[in-house]
């Protein structure tokens, strides 16, 4: 499975099922106005660039990018800003510039509010060099980034890589060191002299947690039980199970932080620097409003949909091409509704807390 084939659900289900994307977004985005007043507008005519690497449909962002709008217009009424959403080529674009244009519920986001402000959208890769070189000032990622490259190698037993041992996971993990220095590479190229990089990345943390693994029932070994459960059923032939992994893997703080700190690592070399790192635990929403509320059949209607916001195209793209498209929505409906028949059961075993490395990386001043 190559990366180019996963995708955020679109139609702007993802930023309306991700509260958590959001809260962890607003975060990294502390993180970044705390060192706001380092920046220095561009000399001369060039534009002030923003870029959201990994951006979906733009809605968990926007809070942040109109903030940081804000605060340069304070600086300066006349400064050209340019912000720059990048994602797939299949990543749905129409519902980010309805998102950013605030075609949905009319009200004004900072495209309108402000003037010469400049959006567009690009359809490539973060393994690849997206912008000019030189020319960003700020850099921002939230939950992107462990997305791999490529499916490096398959998993015998399980769907995701927190479930691999021996020669498979350590397969996936030196695939996934490579790619971070790749992403770290290209990012040098693209960020100005002074400019700041915030990035929030999934993570297993200093007590092993990680997304969906911090107490109850672990989210990714409920994915496999219940695909697995599928194949046993007969639903889908142990082909398909055997197909079907997330091309993902979860660093720890110190992996992320490795071609930063060692002075000979081309990272370093590129003149990126580490100015902040540290891990932090974002509790689930739909849990929060559970414990509240009290009522589980509305827990599991909120909380599988933002599982699978991100993670139906995997057991998509799992499922054999052969059978018709209708046929395959169908045993991914099954699948959900399983985990949604799971937590109505045992609401208080699920939750889906948010574990990342938050970083702050600038870019030597020539």
């Amino acid at each position: 499975m190559n990366a180019s084939s996963i995708s955020m659900k679109g139609g702007g289900y993802y930023s309306q099922n991700t509260q958590g994307a959001k809260h962890v977004i607003d975060r990294a985005g502390e993180n970044l106005m705390a060192k706001f007043s380092e920046l220095r507008l561009p000399a001369g005519k060039r534009p002030f660039s923003i870029v959201d690497y990994g951006a979906a449909d733009g809605g968990t962002s926007l809070d942040l990018v109109s903030q940081i709008v804000h605060e340069i217009r304070q600086q300066s009424l006349e400064q050209e800003i340019t912000v720059t959403y990048t994602d797939l080529p299949h990543n749905d674009f129409s519902s980010l510039f309805r998102m950013i244009n605030a075609e949905s519920d009319g009200s004004a986001t900072y495209a309108q509010a402000y003037s010469n402000v400049f959006v567009s959208g690009v359809g490539t890769s973060f393994y690849q060099q997206l912008v000019a070189s030189a020319s960003v000032d700020i850099g921002f990622s939230a939950t992107a980034m462990h997305w791999l490259s490529a499916l490096p190698g398959t998993i015998t037993d399980h769907v995701h890589a927190v479930g691999a041992v021996g020669d498979e996971w350590q397969t996936f993990r030196n695939f996934a060191l490579h790619d971070w220095e790749t992403i770290l590479l290209h990012r040098a190229k693209e960020l100005a002299p002074g400019a700041i990089l915030v990035m929030a990345n999934f993570c297993i943390d200093e007590e092993g947690q990680y997304l969906g693994n911090t107490g109850g029932a672990n989210m990714f070994d409920t994915f496999n039980l219940l695909w697995r459960d599928l194949a046993e059923a007969g639903v889908i032939t142990e082909t398909e199970y055997q197909a079907t992994a997330f091309p993902q893997f979860y660093k720890t703080k110190d992996e992320f932080c490795a071609p930063l700190t060692d002075p000979a690592s081309p990272v370093s070399r590129s003149g990126l620097c580490l100015e902040q790192a540290y891990t932090g635990l974002t509790k689930c929403p739909y849990r929060a409003e559970f414990e509240r509320e009290g009522d589980p059949a509305a827990f599991a209607d909120a909380y599988v949909p933002t599982l699978r916001s991100w993670s139906e195209t995997v057991f998509m793209n799992g499922l054999d091409k052969s059978r018709p498209i209708d046929e395959r929505r169908q045993i991914v409906d099954e699948f959900y509704q399983n985990y949604n028949t799971l937590v109505r059961k045992a609401p208080e075993h699920h939750a889906m807390d948010y574990v990342h490395t938050y970083m702050v990386v600038t870019k030597a001043r020539d």
